[in-house]
């Protein structure tokens, strides 16, 4: 906070606020930092604090942004000022229908199994380009996590020797989303490729310690999650493995697909799904299942598989064979 500033009230309730968000278990770093960038507009301006006119003289300094970015600019000023309302009636707060509005995210699209085999062999042939850089072996186990485990992008990139046990075929993941840790087994093909990766790696890296990152630049630096995601994106693109869909996936899409994959298999088994999405949401690393069900959305092949149960079970039923 800094004191001796026009600004001492507002600063006082940011920090207040970002506080009382992070005990909930979130980063809050792109909200600190929208705040940080409303915060230099208001001292440029000499104001002690936020009214509707400068809010709506900020809100055009990014106008040409998206509509994805304007939604999260605004909503983010709009939730710090409704906490600052609970303590202080007389805080500006902005009219919640005046905002910018969200656009409907499209349905993922979902990564078939010989997709990924598509992918796989595609990586396991060097292609070096100025696009993309990294190993064919790092680019490989990075598919396999993310395809078969449901990993974040984040996850995979940070992982360490420390945390990959080989031989049990687990991962170990350190405080990610919600500062939650947990511990992820592989299927048996996952911890093959897993084996493969450290026989290879062993043979030409130096640094095996445990702090050493598990997927590494050629250099021996580890991968940012944006820097994995770039690599990955070029493989998909370069594949060709869209063609016929006319959409290139995501690399969030590995992780609607594991999702997706999870609940088709409960359904074909005639499983409980519904006693089955805590055991999934435990396993992809989510705080509850409300966070599981936004991978579970109104995708066609899931309907599909819902409405057969339906069928199976009360079609009888529907069609008057009841009694």
């Amino acid at each position: 906070m800094r004191n001796g500033t026009p600004l001492d009230r507002w600063d006082a309730a940011t920090a207040a606020y970002l506080s009382s968000r992070r005990a909930l278990g979130r980063a809050y770093r792109k909200e600190e930092w929208i705040l940080g960038r409303l915060r230099a507009y208001l001292a440029c301006r000499g104001a002690t604090d936020l009214d509707q006119a400068l809010f709506d003289q900020w809100r055009r300094r990014f106008r040409h942004s998206s509509a994805s970015t304007r939604v999260v600019y605004e909503i983010t000023v709009y939730n710090f000022c409704r906490y600052r309302r609970r303590s202080d009636p007389r805080c500006f707060l902005p009219d919640r229908l005046g905002l910018a509005r969200p656009r409907p995210h499209p349905l993922p699209t979902l990564i078939e199994r010989d997709q990924v085999a598509r992918l796989l062999a595609y990586v396991s042939t060097p292609r070096p380009t100025s696009h993309n850089t990294a190993r064919p072996e790092v680019l490989r186990l990075a598919i396999v996590l993310l395809y078969t485990a449901g990993l974040r992008r984040g996850e995979v990139a940070r992982l360490t020797l420390g945390d990959v046990d080989a031989g049990a075929g687990v991962l170990r993941i350190h405080e990610s989303k919600f500062h939650k840790s947990r511990w992820v087994p592989l299927s048996r093909s996952a911890t093959q490729e897993l084996r493969e990766f450290l026989a290879a790696r062993r043979a030409i890296d130096a640094d095996l310690g445990p702090a050493a990152p598990l997927l590494c630049s050629k250099d021996g630096r580890p991968y940012s999650g944006p820097g994995l995601s770039q690599s990955l994106k070029s493989v998909m693109v370069r594949s060709g493995i869209w063609a016929g869909s006319g959409r290139c996936p995501r690399v969030q899409d590995f992780r609607h697909s594991f999702a997706v994959a999870a609940l088709l298999r409960w359904y074909e088994a005639d499983s409980d799904v519904q006693s089955n999405l805590p055991k999934l949401a435990l396993y992809m690393g989510h705080v509850s299942i409300v966070s599981t069900a936004y991978y579970l959305r109104l995708m066609p092949v899931v309907v599909a598989q819902a409405g057969e149960r339906f069928a199976r079970a009360c079609g009888a039923l529907v069609d008057g064979g009841a009694p």
